[in-house]
């Protein structure tokens, strides 16, 4: 090896011993490096994690022995004996402490800068030593005295296990949960360690202390042999059992901390290590030799050699800032992105918009909120089902993401939020939760906030919020048969294709109600599977010819939505498929004329009830057709044929066929319109009072019904037989013969005909829960 590799080498073996034989902590710094060979020792600083023989005689000279007080050994054997299962929660819970202990000596260096002299670095650092099989957590915070040692760890006066015991004989259960909650989050470290170290320096003593306990019944508290290795702060080295020799690897601890702490406040340093690849030069001749000249030597030939080595440095595992804390003011719109695609580990594209907002007064926290790219995979068909979209932080401490329901009700739960909360216990369990009344006024101001964000979007982009309205619409409209408390004001988010704009949803019922006709009292809306089906329908005649504007409803929901909102800013919803519409002149000439009508086609209306009469129940002159001959309108409290074919494609129990609201709207007969200035109606009246109409006449009358029964949206009962009549009709135009279509019996037609089938809750009012 040439000289400035043995060199070199040389010089990192002093370095990696010097460091590890240290008596004094160095604080990190990231990116600080040692090159290590695979058979030495990684961990940094170990003199100030471990003792020496010596050091362990002079404990034992100069240790105080104290026995944990009663509820303090309950609280171990459950910790030891119940709750493996999360034991990964430790983690958590000593990097919260340190962050707690952090927060205290930074407020106190407001009053007191002389405070922060003895350690001006403030952070949290992690090491593994898989040869001593400890992990170790050390802090610059404020540190403890020897007496707060035996309080804070030992003692009932602090730890607050009185409480946590009586809540885990509340719940029946040993919840994990519950550790932290009242103080007792350090005694977690007894999931995984068989024995603990914790070495504390304080500002208020002279001395560095240990304690040690091994969570059998006793404790001691000696002052530390090696002096004041810390300057300020704590250090707790767990002494792993066998089976948690994972929490070894460092990137099983980079894990946890990313998952529960990665927006701790302060920075949080680990010692890993990885491979680097470096190219030195190799000689030909591996070893030197006196009889050789000096330039033979300078003269050989060198090649480059690969090398492998371990590098071992501090990193900074939170290096994702908690822009929550920030001012919105100081955050740009990258930024937000960024944190959006990291917080959501998402690449699927931009949030099209995000609410950033500090809530105060009786209760304080922090929040954003983000509206996806577009809803997560069947969002719609799992609305009932649970989401993790929402991030519950306690002081930047991550708390869980199973609270989704708890913030937002589930036709927002689209949203991805987090929420950091000052007024909530760390810890909380889920139970606690949901009866926590700082939790349920959080929610209160979420879903106000999240209303607020989509009014503004509509307002300010309507590009935006029309990428919006394709994605989450049906979700509003979820909101708006849900949540009475909030109706008005998702009613006024709602957007809706019409006559006017029937390629693209963006007419919302504030801009519908500017354009109405002085005279009108409705809003029109009718509703159909596509677009294309509602323009071909002939209730919209009359009314786009007058220049009236029709809401175009194709999402299942909106059926079950007009039943939920009957109105809006004073107006009534009317489909133009149902009842008697109110339109056109309403003096009293127009209602004389239109009396003189019916008068007049009196005849007509007759005959076409007691040909029709299975079908219909009555016969009217309509003020909604213009060009076609007839329609059917059904009753006020009939089902229109959209509703039915809806009803089809539903599930149906024998309960649900009983139900006396469905069984009343299905058994309603339907009404025909005819339009008195039609050819057709006109040539009619003139064959029924010229006689009675012969059998040919009844027949195309009966596949006019049927083919206006298509265009009405309903679907026609007995194919066999319209399909029948229609060869026949199309045979006696080209001369051909065609045998007669069979008149089927009223009872023959029910045994084909499919019932519609109606959900359970469909018409059952809105509640606030879906």
């Amino acid at each position: 090896m040439p000289a400035p590799r043995i060199i070199r080498m040389a010089m990192l073996g002093f370095l990696a011993s010097a460091m590890l034989a240290t008596s004094t902590f160095a604080e990190p710094q990231q990116g600080e490096q040692i090159v290590l060979s695979s058979t030495e020792h990684h961990a940094p600083g170990a003199g100030a994690q471990g003792f020496s023989a010596l050091d362990t005689e002079k404990i034992r000279e100069t240790e105080e022995k104290y026995v944990f007080e009663t509820e303090v050994s309950k609280i171990m054997k459950i910790i030891i004996n119940s709750l493996y299962k999360n034991r990964d929660i430790f983690l958590r819970e000593l990097i919260s402490n340190a962050s707690d202990a952090l927060d205290k000596i930074r407020f106190m260096s407001l009053t007191d800068s002389a405070s922060m002299s003895t350690n001006s670095n403030l952070n949290i650092s992690i090491t593994a030593d898989p040869v001593a099989r400890t992990l170790t957590i050390t802090d610059s915070g404020v540190g403890m005295t020897r007496q707060q040692l035996k309080d804070n760890l030992g003692t009932i006066a602090k730890s607050g296990t009185s409480e946590f015991l009586s809540k885990m004989e509340e719940s029946k259960k040993d919840d994990v949960s519950l550790i932290g909650q009242f103080g007792v989050g350090f005694y977690s470290v007894f999931l995984v360690a068989d024995r603990v170290t914790v070495a504390s320096k304080s500002n208020d003593d002279p001395a560095q202390h240990v304690w040690v306990s091994d969570a059998v019944n006793d404790f001691t508290i000696a002052e530390d042999p090696r002096g004041n290795t810390l300057g300020r702060g704590s250090q707790i080295t767990l002494h792993l059992k066998e089976d948690a020799v994972e929490f070894l690897e460092p990137s099983n601890v980079e894990s946890l901390i990313s998952k529960y702490s990665e927006f701790i406040n302060f920075p949080i340093f680990l010692w890993k290590g990885h491979n680097e690849t470096i190219i030195s030069e190799k000689s030909e001749t591996l070893e030197s030799n006196d009889d050789v000249e000096e330039e033979e030597i300078d003269s050989e030939k060198t090649e480059p050699e690969e090398l492998t080595e371990e590098v071992w440095e501090w990193s900074q595992i939170n290096t994702q800032k908690p822009i929550w804390t920030r001012s919105p003011k100081d955050i740009t719109e990258e930024e937000y992105v960024e944190f959006y695609k990291t917080f959501t580990k998402s690449n699927d594209g931009d949030p099209i918009a995000w609410s950033h907002f500090k809530g105060e007064g009786d209760v304080d926290f922090r929040s954003i909120m983000y509206i996806p790219p577009r809803p997560d995979a069947n969002f719609y068909q799992s609305l009932a089902s649970a989401t993790n979209n929402v991030k519950l932080f306690i002081k930047r401490v991550f708390i869980t993401d199973d609270v989704a329901g708890d913030f937002f009700p589930r036709w927002l739960s689209f949203l991805k939020a987090i929420v950091d909360a000052e007024d909530l216990p760390l810890n909380v369990s889920r139970e606690t939760l949901q009866q926590h009344k700082t939790l349920k006024m959080i929610s209160k101001r979420l879903v106000k906030k999240a209303l607020d964000m989509f009014a503004q979007l509509a307002k300010n982009d309507e590009k935006k919020y029309s990428e919006f309205i394709s994605h989450y619409g049906v979700a509003l409209k979820y909101g708006a048969i849900e949540s009475q408390s909030h109706r008005k004001k998702v009613a006024s988010l709602l957007r809706f294709r019409s006559s006017q704009n029937a390629q693209d949803a963006v007419v919302g019922l504030d801009h519908y109600i500017e354009r109405m006709k002085p005279d009108q009292k409705h809003i029109f809306y009718a509703s159909g599977m596509t677009i294309e089906e509602i323009e071909q329908s002939p209730f919209l005649e009359r009314l786009v010819a007058d220049g009236y504007e029709v809401l175009y409803f194709v999402d299942p929901i909106d059926e079950m939505l007009m039943q939920n909102m009957p109105g809006y800013d004073g107006k009534s919803f009317s489909n133009i498929a149902k009842g008697d519409i109110k339109i056109g002149d309403d003096s009293d000439e127009a209602k004389a004329e239109h009396k003189e009508l019916e008068e007049t086609f009196k005849p007509l209306q007759n005959w076409l009830k007691s040909t029709l009469s299975e079908y219909i129940d009555k016969v009217t002159i309509s003020k909604r057709l213009a060009t076609s001959p007839m329609a059917i309108v059904t009753p006020e409290f009939g089902l229109t044929g959209h509703m039915e074919k809806l009803l089809a494609a539903q599930g149906m129990n024998a309960a649900q066929k009983e139900d006396a609201l469905y069984k009343f709207m299905a058994s309603q007969k339907k009404t025909l319109e005819v339009n008195p200035k039609h050819p057709i109606i006109k040539a009619l009246l003139d064959q029924v009072e010229s006689g009675e109409p012969d059998e040919d006449i009844t027949q195309l009358v009966t596949v006019l019904y049927e083919t206006t029964s298509i265009r009405s949206g309903f679907q026609v009962k007995d194919l066999r037989g319209f399909t029948q009549r229609i060869e026949e009709v199309v045979g006696k135009g080209v001369g051909a013969e065609v045998a007669k279509a069979p008149t089927l019996k009223k009872e023959e037609e029910e045994e084909e005909e499919e019932e519609p089938i109606v959900p359970e809750d469909l018409f059952v009012g809105g509640h606030d829960e879906l």
